[in-house]
């Protein structure tokens, strides 16, 4: 009971501190605090996805195009071939007319029983009626894009990688969007949300500015000298926090049930790191404190109680939704049919909105059944990595609050940093594993009330993710700690040819074995490197060698980055999940120019898969 009452205590002294911060900013400022997140003003509670009852969860309104949009994507799906349908082609189409005009002219098409239209008539009223996916987006020059920046990467001495380098260097061109006039003058014609300023975008199917994304595009941005051009992803990521209370999964308004990984704090660092711009620190701080209410609310955090009589607050993805996603509406009520009542399927529309709040959408790491997709219990797990953000956030937010002078909220917050690590040692680490891992909540547990911690609920399965904590300074100041880890990491199975693997299940989902991602490369790579183990060092250089080099041969053979790689074969992008495989792409021309910024290329070195 000591426990708790310190954790309350510690929320309303931030709290405090963080109205005494805002009291000279405008009223809007003010409010940050004052009033309560939108899914807390809704006045529910969550319930666990296996308890009795309905489903009381919040949920976010969605727009009345969106809901219209679902129609025509359950049309095309009906009317399509499934390997000629991407459901979200249509979920982002924009209007040529009113809503209401175009909703009669739909329901005047003629269709069969099953909802179907003729492929000539679907055609023919998409082309009347609607702009193409992607067309409320603008083309825009970035304002600092240099061909050849001055001091770009300096360690790539071998001319064959340094080519290549400017070429994923160019594609920041590519990649570079503004919203269109019309989705500011006319925000009802389109499912896009308004931006202040242009950003970048992932690239192919993914048209709109993503959260997490958004940390490694910035972080191969600071690589390119375009210390502007981050600066302003930053600045459209506050926006739709100040708008929402929460920094939206992606800018389009079928999104803003749910976040993403919270890496804006991460963000901020890193611009700050390179700049010192201090007016960039002054301007996050408000919009950061009001991300950490936001996943510090009752629907995110779960309190453990471990065997020393310690209570612990730690947190969870729950996105505020229970019904079919809409970018993906059709394929969800599939999965769903197999359940036989409203309320089961509320659960499990509310657990596959929560793992695509995860980022990993999808894996078998959110099933209780590795076997069964419609298993998924995303609600019910304290995932590692999320609770290694929420760590950094508290650690950056600390860190900008003595910039600022507000050494009160630094020590706070800074407060708040250890009291998660001691959770990270009590309900996540695994000393038989030498590894972190996810902790499952019990079946049937009401939310509210504190859980006792039982080994049994350690998830032992070997994720990447239990790799993660290694990017927070914390744990990989700690020289012994680091090297146990690494060890585990070099026996887990999960290195491969060209890079770290997901998981060690081959499911076919595309968080899966063998596909490998750049955000999770990354990180572990950085966490082993920033350690004083010589050891560990050496096993971040030779993976992050093997990913660049497994990144050059795909280019090479495809002329273009791909959001995932499969890192069993060299050279080979991956594949698996519900659309197909997309390019561009943001984070891992963000990740491999990161790496070959930190690592550089020897002159004489190879590049081709060995």
């Amino acid at each position: 009971m000591f426990i708790r009452l310190n954790i309350l205590f510690f929320h309303s002294t931030v709290i405090y501190h963080l109205l005494s911060l805002l009291s000279e900013r405008p009223p809007h400022l003010l409010s940050l605090l004052s009033e309560r997140p939108p899914m807390a003003a809704a006045n529910h509670s969550p319930s666990s996805p296996y308890s009795c009852g309905k489903d009381s969860g919040p949920v976010i309104p969605t727009t009345s195009l969106v809901t219209f949009l679902e129609r025509i994507q359950e049309t095309a799906f009906q009317t399509y071939e499934r390997s000629k349908f991407d459901h979200k082609d249509f979920i982002d189409l924009s209007l040529k007319f009113d809503l209401s005009t175009t909703v009669k002219a739909f329901d005047e098409i003629s269709k069969t029983e099953n909802g179907s239209v003729s492929t000539k008539d679907f055609e023919e009223f998409i082309g009347k009626w609607f702009k193409s996916a992607g067309e409320d987006l603008v083309y825009v020059e970035p304002m600092d894009f240099e061909t050849e920046p001055h001091g770009f990467l300096p360690k790539v001495e071998n001319p064959e990688v340094r080519a290549w380098a400017l070429e994923v260097h160019g594609l920041w061109k590519k990649l570079s969007r503004e919203v269109s006039s019309s989705v500011h003058d006319h925000p009802e014609l389109h499912t896009l949300l308004p931006l202040p300023v242009p950003g970048m975008i992932p690239g192919s199917r993914f048209r709109e500015v993503y959260y997490w994304d958004s940390y490694w595009v910035i972080r191969g941005l600071l690589a390119s000298k375009m210390h502007e051009t981050a600066k302003a992803i930053v600045t459209n990521l506050i926006s739709l926090l100040d708008t929402y209370g929460y920094v939206l999964n992606g800018a389009r308004a079928y999104y803003t049930n749910r976040s993403q990984p919270p890496l804006l704090s991460a963000m901020v660092y890193e611009i700050y790191n390179r700049t010192g711009d201090v007016d960039l620190v002054k301007k996050a701080l408000p919009a950061l404190l009001k991300e950490y209410q936001f996943w510090n609310s009752e629907i995110h955090t779960m309190i453990i109680h471990d065997a020393e009589n310690c209570n612990h607050s730690l947190n969870r993805y729950y996105a505020m939704w229970n019904k079919p996603r809409p970018e993906a509406s059709a394929i969800d009520k599939r999965f769903a049919s197999k359940f036989l009542n409203v309320n089961e399927k509320q659960k499990f529309y509310r657990e596959l909105a929560s793992t695509a709040e995860s980022g990993w959408d999808f894996s078998t790491r959110w099933m209780r059944n590795p076997s069964e997709f419609t298993s998924l219990s995303t609600t019910t797990i304290l995932p590692v990595d999320l609770n290694a953000f929420i760590l950094r956030m508290e650690l950056d937010i600390a860190f900008f609050a003595k910039i600022v002078g507000e050494d009160a909220i630094a020590e706070d917050f800074l407060t708040a940093s250890h009291t998660r690590k001691k959770a990270f040692n009590s309900v996540f680490w695994n000393e038989n594993m030498g590894q972190w891992v996810d902790y499952w909540l019990n079946y049937g547990a009401e939310p509210k009330e504190p859980q006792t911690w039982e080994a049994q609920n350690q998830n032992q399965n070997v994720f990447a993710s239990n790799f993660v904590p290694l990017w927070i300074d914390l744990f990989n100041s700690d020289t012994p700690l680091v090297e146990k880890v690494t060890r585990s990491l070099q026996s887990s199975g999960l290195l491969c040819a060209a890079g770290i693997a997901t998981s060690l299940t081959n499911s076919g989902h595309q968080w899966d074995f063998p596909n490998g991602w750049a955000p999770i490369q990354h990180m572990i790579v950085e966490g082993l490197w920033r350690s004083a183990s010589i050891e560990a060092r050496k096993v971040a250089r030779d993976i992050a060698e093997r990913w660049i080099r497994g990144n050059y041969v795909a280019y090479k053979k495809t002329g273009t980055m791909h959001e995932k790689y499969n890192v069993e074969k060299c050279g080979e992008y991956g594949a698996g999940g519900i659309y197909r495989p997309q390019t561009g792409f943001g984070w891992s021309n963000g990740v491999v120019l990161t790496f070959l910024e930190e690592f550089g290329w020897p002159k004489d070195q190879n590049i081709d898969c060995n």
